[in-house]
């Protein structure tokens, strides 16, 4: 009896902090983590500024740069979103299938733009791709949310969803590709950095040709040094203090909340897993302890393993440290319904055609998929526009 009334009292609890709005709604896209402290909020608001400015060549941009702005290729619907942006990655592949970045010419990215400084001294507009280069790639610019909650899943728990060697004979081989010293992988489509904070800092300097504390130096042009005269803002040009406000923006966007199911919507996440999605696609992770609250043994629902895995010869374009031509990292579906373009490349426009255009593991997969009735198609995609 007292445990019957016990619960009664909670649930008129409950009802009631929710008829006075005690239980805010989740944030939206673009919107913080909830359960940042007042000072923690002030950052992200910072770092916004940090986001959203405008780079010239008379404050660091370039000489060789893709975009004047993080806001640039981050924007859609609301800053650290999707862009329209595609950028060039060009590769030298061995006959033996080892990979040559070229970063003695300028790569593996070649940057599509040049400040006018630039082009009045050499005549570029952008950085050339050198003759060595056999094999390219198309990258779209991905959203950011939810990105600080991938840097805090332990990795042990993203190395214990790996199977090599395929031992439980499933057909799926998730591994983790490593940086050079040897850290787990997870940021980036082929998982190559391991945390945010260099994610970051690397972008500033290969996207915009920003210098910073954590990446000093210019990089070359097309593997020539930079003419006198043309990058006049002095090394570093963007500041300590800066780049720590930029990462604490992105460290602290929310993931947005999946859209409530319907009973469809529901079905088509059974089917989900029922037809072999969820092997790559982990549905949820718990972060490990932290000093920030709003990151400290959270649930977070990215819908990836954050491991490599081989998408098929099709698909196959560079390799980037343990990843083949063929393996990327399992994306992420948090925010699935804002983008409008799809897989590494961009090259399906919609959901179905990217499940399409699956191979590799994922061949049995898709199989099942093209073998659902069509209602049940139906849900599955309901399902994934939900997320």
């Amino acid at each position: 009896m007292k445990a019957a009334a016990g619960l009664l009292l909670a649930w008129v609890a409950l009802t009631a902090a929710g008829a006075l709005g005690a239980c805010p709604e989740p944030p939206a896209a673009g919107d913080p983590l909830a359960d940042l402290t007042p000072a923690e909020l002030e950052q992200f608001t910072l770092g916004r500024e940090v986001f959203e400015r405008v780079f010239t060549d008379s404050s660091g941009l370039g000489p060789i740069f893709n975009a004047e702005s993080c806001l640039e290729c981050h924007e859609d619907p609301r800053p650290g979103g999707n862009g329209d942006e595609n950028e060039t990655h060009a590769t030298l592949m061995h006959p033996d299938a080892t990979c040559d970045l070229l970063t003695a010419l300028g790569g593996p990215v070649f940057q599509a733009h040049a400040t006018p400084a630039l082009t009045r001294a050499t005549g570029l507009e952008s950085e050339p791709i050198p003759d060595e280069a056999n094999v390219r790639a198309v990258r779209t610019a991905p959203d950011l949310f939810g990105f600080g909650l991938l840097n805090a899943i332990p990795e042990r728990d993203i190395l214990r969803r790996a199977d090599p060697d395929d031992r439980d004979h499933d057909g799926i081989s998730g591994r983790a590709n490593r940086f050079p010293d040897g850290r787990v992988g997870r940021f980036g489509r082929k998982a190559l950095l391991p945390e945010l904070d260099g994610f970051n800092a690397g972008a500033l300097v290969i996207e915009m040709g920003v210098t910073n504390p954590d990446f000093p130096v210019e990089e070359t042009i097309g593997g020539k040094p930079i003419p006198k005269g043309v990058d006049p803002t002095p090394e570093p040009e963007l500041d300590a203090e800066s780049l720590a406000r930029l990462n604490d923006f992105v460290r602290f966007l929310a993931p947005p909340p999946p859209l409530k199911l319907t009973h469809e919507g529901e079905r088509g996440r059974l089917l989900f897993g029922a037809i072999g999605c969820e092997s790559c696609h982990t549905p949820a992770f718990v972060t490990s302890v932290n000093k920030v609250r709003a990151l400290d043994r959270r649930v977070v629902r990215p819908y990836s393993d954050l491991l490599l895995h081989d998408m098929g010869a099709e698909r196959g374009d560079i390799c980037l440290g343990l990843a083949s031509a063929s393996e990327f990292r399992t994306e992420p579906l948090m925010g699935l319904r804002l983008a409008s373009r799809f897989l590494h490349d961009g090259a399906a426009s919609t959901i179905q055609e990217a499940i399409e255009l699956h191979a590799g593991e994922a061949a049995k997969s898709r199989e099942r998929f093209r073998r659902l009735a069509p209602h049940e198609q139906a849900a599955l995609l309901e399902f994934l526009r939900s997320l």
